[in-house]
């Protein structure tokens, strides 16, 4: 049971240690939401607790949904810059009694991470392959 609710607690986590925007435990929410209703869908096991990898891969993939190629612009405007402010935002939610964890979650799990540029920007760059003969974009060509 949730001794305070979620605004209440990022209130108190952004007063005590402002490294990272509200808007980044609000969106780390709907990552996990989105998490878990990509596993039902998938037909998985919907159980109340996601890895740091599945979390990480769920954050990846609802930034690149909502934000494409803003994506590093707004995680580094929010003060997000790697996997192991993920799991910092996880672990201040933990302390404030908004998630739980098990003992295999550890920070270092969130440190072992993806590479933030390579997720985030690499998915927009624009390769010779993508061109056509006059050197303009052939969106056909884009994976």
């Amino acid at each position: 049971m949730q001794a305070q609710g979620f605004q209440e607690a990022v209130e108190g986590i952004c007063a005590s240690d402002g490294r990272y925007a509200p808007e980044a435990y609000a969106f780390l929410r709907d990552a996990l939401e989105t998490t878990f209703k990509r596993r039902k869908k998938e037909g998985k096991r919907v159980s109340g607790h996601v890895s740091a990898n599945e979390l990480l891969e769920g954050f990846r993939r609802h930034a690149l949904q909502e934000f494409g190629p803003m994506t590093l612009t707004v995680l580094e405007y929010w003060g997000v810059r790697g996997c192991e402010d993920i799991g910092r935002i996880v672990f201040h939610l933990i302390e404030a009694k908004i998630l739980g964890k098990t003992e295999d979650d550890t920070i270092e799990k969130f440190r072992e991470g993806f590479d933030f540029e390579e997720a985030f920007a690499s998915p927009f760059r624009v390769d010779r392959q993508s061109l056509n003969a006059n050197g303009r974009l052939d969106v056909r060509r884009i994976p």
